[in-house]
């Protein structure tokens, strides 16, 4: 097989290579000023007060958390349609994850989220699931009226925004992941942006074994008042991410004439549901995700695959996993809208570096696959 197209690539230039060169040549490699510049530039960049940046999205949803308070045996509603970090997480905390069904924008259903609180609930955790922004105005509105805090896992959705407002200015907390398929990448890394000093105290602390500086006892003087990790990221990372940052609005510029070609090619393919965007949101598209029907999903994945096109599915619902199933008690059935989803998804190859005639090829082989797959079962 000569030619291979993945679902997600990196975009990495000149300018990234020599931005992280100068950091190498310097006296810092981490815990330098490269990290701060870093987080007040995506911080300016999402229009949100503060910003700690953190080893992956994963230790950003756990410092995150950790930071909001929530107690073990506390419950939080989320998605059950999201990377396993989303969930993971919370059960590490101790916190029960209270999953919710989706509506058919793929993110989570605010009236799934009332029917599912209880005097537990603490918080609700939204996936701007493929950048699309979640119904926020809803959430909120339930968040206030329980005391709820909403934390945002939009590792998705760099650049989308909600009704006019970036993504990551206006929710308790936001988490930003930087691994290399998402729309900038540091190689691994995330980022948690609030707008609350009280949690941005907490976060950096979280994030470097909870050590608390006394500079008034000496220079020298820490102390530890709860242990936890070492999630730092590196001055190396945090140089490519600010280059890589510079370039954003043409990545994503580049990933919407991608998405307007697929639509474009696949709007009378009665077997492709393509994914629509809702009026009120702008996505900045980490995935494109269709869903097919009428046809077997399975034959055309595989198809895909063996013509070089690597595929993805995103994602098998959480419930649907043994740990899930076994530890909650939750099982098939549960949440229809996001199984019925789970059946048909495919996501197909989109980033800024594919070119015209690699989404020509893409179009063209789906569209082959499926009408072979038609014929065969005439």
């Amino acid at each position: 097989m000569e030619k291979f197209i993945p679902y997600g690539y990196q975009l990495i230039d000149k300018k990234d290579v020599e931005e992280v060169v100068k950091v190498l040549k310097s006296d810092w490699l981490t815990q330098g000023p490269k990290v701060e510049q870093f987080e007040k530039a995506i911080a300016k960049y999402c229009r949100a007060k503060y910003a700690v940046a953190v080893s992956s999205g994963t230790a950003a949803l756990h410092s995150a958390y950790i930071a909001s308070g929530i107690k073990p045996g506390n419950e939080v509603i989320t998605t059950p349609l999201t990377f396993a970090a989303t969930a993971n997480m919370l059960v590490q905390c101790g916190i029960k994850p209270v999953f919710a069904d989706i509506e058919d924008t793929l993110n989570i259903n605010p009236k799934e989220i009332e029917k599912r609180l209880t005097p537990k609930t603490r918080a609700i955790v939204t996936v701007d699931f493929a950048g699309f922004p979640c119904s926020y105005d809803e959430i909120f509105k339930i968040a206030r009226r329980h005391n709820l805090l909403v934390i945002e896992d939009a590792c998705h959705a760099l650049g989308s925004e909600y009704k006019g407002k970036k993504i990551g200015g206006f929710s308790d907390m936001t988490v930003l992941s930087f691994h290399p398929v998402k729309h900038i990448t540091t190689g691994e890394g995330g980022m948690i942006l609030t707008n609350n000093k009280n949690f941005y105290d907490k976060l950096k602390i979280i994030r470097n074994h909870g050590i608390v500086k006394k500079p008034e006892k000496s220079k020298w003087y820490y102390e530890i008042e709860h242990p936890s990790f070492n999630y730092r990221i590196t001055d190396i990372q945090c140089a490519l991410g600010q280059s890589q940052l510079k370039k954003l609005n043409r990545f994503i510029k580049r990933r919407r004439e991608i998405v307007a070609r697929y639509n474009k090619a696949f709007e009378n393919v009665k077997e492709i549901i393509a994914p629509a965007e809702e009026d009120y949101v702008r996505s900045s598209w980490h995935i494109y995700p269709i869903q097919v029907q009428g046809v077997n999903r399975k034959k055309i994945f595989e198809g895909l695959q063996k013509m070089g096109i690597g595929v993805q599915v995103h994602y098998m619902p959480l419930h649907m996993h043994p740990f899930y199933r076994n530890k909650f008690g939750y099982k098939k059935g549960d949440f229809p809208i996001a199984e019925r989803y789970y059946k048909r998804a495919i996501s197909l190859p989109l980033y800024p570096k594919m070119t015209n005639e690699d989404v020509r090829y893409v179009i063209k082989t789906t569209k082959n696959i499926i009408s072979h797959q038609l014929k065969t079962h005439e």
